[in-house]
């Protein structure tokens, strides 16, 4: 990716940080991205967190990309996470490859991106670089904060890592660890990068390069996950491609292939490829029950933080079961938590898209606790 980083807000994590890995850094750049206007007492803000591929910028026009932000159909001036009302602040991931410290970046030693020489992270790494930024910002509780995919892994590892830190959260169609089948996808994902000769174990940047047909490959599994069979067949079907019968080649005959290879050839434009080597393995790392030694239960346990959790009906990557075991545990734990199952056939990128019903309780619930909040 070529893109031109100027516009990136970034702070200085000056903190040391000490990774899961045994490492420790500091003075390392965390970009991010704010929408709205924190008002005087600071009781409006709302931290999201992002997915894999996502980044800090949420809503409106994406300054690098010149693309709408990732989550437009929610965040937004009257939208349900309305930033006439709300702070709504946003940073990439460590280990990203939008301003954030990560393998492209810029090793001081050897004044060369790190690629494979950048730390193996986790998603609890990436949680408590994210806390410099509420420091940065003067924010010691927020009002709400939230995330869909890997950005509700993020979000539950937050609340349990950081309890007082916010009042209410909202964990969106993900689940407290990997199953063996995302594990699988992940690693066909890095695999289907590591094939491509381009890659060349991580240094394709110093010929100023990109491994784009693994990447491209790579994006078209991931977006598979991302939809249900049910919306595949009734958007796609086996309708052909601008053709009116086959071809008797490999080119693109199906409506299906040629969306496919639009998804993965236009993603290698906006992304690192070893960045999602780094980002898909610390989701695959992330098991949040491992980290206490009674399980789920005794990590929400004396959780004052109110949760809703959302999960949708069509959405096989992180099923309705998984989510239902989060508020069991929550539960389990005393915990404050409400559940709402979203009934859609558009899969697990449901919570990106334009779901009325999802918006709507979305929407409820965070006015509803912003007005418990302010008392």
């Amino acid at each position: 990716m070529n893109y031109k980083t100027e516009n990136i807000k970034t702070i200085t994590v000056s903190k040391a940080l000490k990774l899961d890995c045994g490492r420790t850094v500091k003075d390392f750049p965390l970009a991010y991205e704010t929408y709205g206007k924190l008002s005087d007492t600071k009781d409006n803000a709302i931290l999201v967190f992002h997915a894999l591929t996502g980044d800090q910028f949420v809503s409106g026009i994406n300054p690098v990309t010149k693309k709408e932000g990732w989550w437009v159909t929610a965040v937004g001036p009257g939208k349900a996470i309305d930033t006439n009302k709300y702070f709504v602040i946003c940073a990439n991931v460590i280990g990203g490859c939008m301003g954030s410290w990560g393998p492209k970046e810029i090793d001081k030693k050897t004044k060369e991106p790190y690629g494979l020489n950048f730390p193996v992270i986790t998603i609890k790494d990436m949680v408590k670089a994210q806390e410099s930024l509420l420091d940065h910002l003067g924010i010691e509780k927020l009002l709400c904060a939230t995330g869909g995919s890997m950005g509700g892994m993020q979000l539950l590892q937050f609340c349990t890592t950081f309890p007082k830190k916010t009042f209410s959260a909202i964990p969106i169609a993900c689940s407290s660890s990997h199953s063996a089948q995302n594990i699988a996808l992940n690693e066909l994902a890095r695999q289907a990068i590591m094939a491509d000769p381009i890659w060349d174990n991580g240094k394709y940047f110093l010929k100023n390069t990109q491994p784009k047909n693994g990447l491209a490959v790579a994006r078209m599994v991931g977006h598979i996950s991302y939809l249900s069979e049910q919306g595949m067949q009734e958007k796609f079907g086996r309708k052909l491609q601008e053709k009116a019968d086959y071809e008797f080649s490999f080119n693109a005959d199906f409506q299906v292939e040629s969306y496919l290879r639009h998804q993965g050839s236009s993603f290698v434009e906006r992304f690192d490829a070893n960045s999602i080597l780094y980002i898909t393995r610390a989701m695959d790392y992330f098991d949040l029950s491992k980290q206490f030694k009674d399980g789920l239960a005794e990590a929400f346990k004396n959780q004052t933080t109110k949760y809703l959790v959302i999960s949708f009906s069509s959405d096989w990557l992180y099923t309705t079961k998984e989510n239902k075991d989060i508020v069991i545990a929550l539960n389990a734990s005393g915990a404050d938590v409400s559940y709402s199952e979203i009934e859609t056939d558009k899969g697990h990128d449901s919570f990106l898209l334009n779901e009325s019903e999802f918006l709507k309780t979305l929407k409820a619930f965070i006015d509803s606790m912003y007005e418990k909040f302010k008392k």
